[in-house]
């Protein structure tokens, strides 16, 4: 796998000491990461392809990191984001997560509660075969079984088993859960 494939957790925060010690917490697990001080240079670094999400901190000069989630849905770009903050309330919290934030933890955190939430789903999509992954693509895509087992040379009843096995392995129950998960580790092409 080339180093641009890897999965990369990008950290936004102004707080140098916290930016690099994110960073060395996310390197230490085999990730790749990439920090930057405001919602500016993370933009000016470009799309990924890449499986990534995005450690934010909610306090930045500039414009905050509830105001940057804002902006980022309304220019398109999915990312998984996971909020941190020194300074968080519950209406704060609420926000956040209403408009699709992975998580919200507040400082000094546990770096275990953030490695969770950042590995979570790449775990739970690592440990389909390969098959299962060609098939959850598939599914995601919209593609109905019989249209899957024609596509791959596979009977429905296969496509039905390997399509069962995928959705227990990614904990969801139901194709938009799983059309949520695809999102978040970027298989879903941005239009």
């Amino acid at each position: 796998m080339k180093a641009a494939d890897l999965p990369t957790v990008f950290i936004i925060d102004d707080d140098r000491s916290m930016r690099q010690a994110v960073q060395d917490l996310v390197e230490s697990v085999g990730l790749r990461a990439e920090s930057f001080a405001t919602g500016g240079e993370f933009l000016r670094r470009g799309r990924t392809t890449s499986p990534s999400c995005l450690v934010l901190d909610v306090r930045l000069p500039q414009m905050s990191g509830l105001d940057f989630q804002n902006r980022l849905a309304e220019s398109g770009m999915q990312i998984p984001i996971i909020f941190i903050t020194a300074h968080g309330d519950v209406p704060m919290s609420v926000k956040a997560l209403k408009a699709g934030a992975v998580e919200f933890l507040t400082k000094p955190f546990r770096d275990q509660d953030l490695l969770d939430a950042i590995l979570d789903v790449q775990e739970r999509y690592q440990t389909l075969t390969p098959r299962e992954r060609e098939v959850m693509a598939l599914v995601v895509s919209g593609l109905l079984n019989k249209q899957i087992a024609s596509e791959i040379g596979a009977s429905e009843a296969t496509v039905k088993i390997h399509r069962g096995n995928m959705m227990q392995k990614m904990h969801v129950g139901s194709l938009i859960e799983l059309v949520r998960m695809a999102d978040k580790l970027k298989l879903i092409p941005l239009k």
